[in-house]
């Protein structure tokens, strides 16, 4: 796990005036809501999956996961539903750092001085799923920002099972429905695609100073 920590809790200072988003009532509490139950897992068999418009695409074991780059972010976690939670740790593999692997961004050192990553295929948006058949888009330009993790830590021990874990995405510029629980694979989309709650009526956008909480 690593031990530098990346505070990522100012970025609302690019989406609007207040930390604590329109409509949202902040607790310390970590409320665990899911479309269902939490679903089985066996390390030994788990797979997570790059797929799609990449150059290279990507399976790893559970074991091959946990031996990639990781960081430690702190970070704020808003929910559709009308709560937030500051300061939440997690520790995980940034999103950027697969997609520099799958050839989907030059270099993940151009990232780290520039701070805006550079697609070089026709990736456009990319679909998250999960074990339990749980699937959610993003475009590939948000999913590219500082803070966007797959997390397997949660303020210093592993992610617990209700919250997602063993692997699940954060999204902190993004309602938390947008961090797919227990995800196993993205696919990367030359086009924009509806997930599981955005088929049911919620924002494609899903951002929260917005209040982008349905279609």
């Amino acid at each position: 796990m690593s031990k530098d920590v990346t505070d990522v809790t100012d970025l609302y200072e690019e989406f609007g005036d207040e930390r604590l988003p329109p409509g949202q009532r902040e607790t310390s509490a970590f409320p665990v809501l899911s479309k269902g139950p939490t679903p089985d897992w066996d390390p030994e068999t788990w797979t997570f999956t790059v797929t799609g418009a990449v150059e290279d695409e990507l399976t790893f074991s559970w074991d091959e996961f946990q031996q990639l780059p990781s960081e430690t972010h702190r970070q704020d976690f808003h929910c559709v539903t009308g709560w937030s939670k500051f300061d939440c740790t997690f520790t995980g593999v940034p999103f950027s750092e697969l997609a520099r692997r799958a050839g989907v961004i030059d270099d993940i050192d151009e990232r780290r001085s520039s701070g805006n990553p550079t697609p070089s295929g026709q990736a456009v948006h990319v679909m998250f799923s999960a074990l339990d058949g749980y699937t959610t888009d993003l475009p590939l330009e948000a999913c590219l920002r500082e803070g966007v993790l797959f997390a397997w830590g949660h303020d210093g021990d592993s992610l617990p099972a209700d919250h997602g874990g063993p692997l699940r995405v954060v999204t902190p510029h993004r309602y938390a429905y947008k961090g797919a629980k227990w995800v196993d694979g993205v696919e990367f989309l030359t086009a924009p695609e509806r997930g599981y709650w955005e088929r049911r009526g919620y924002s494609q956008t899903a951002d929260p100073w917005q209040e982008e909480r349905y279609s």
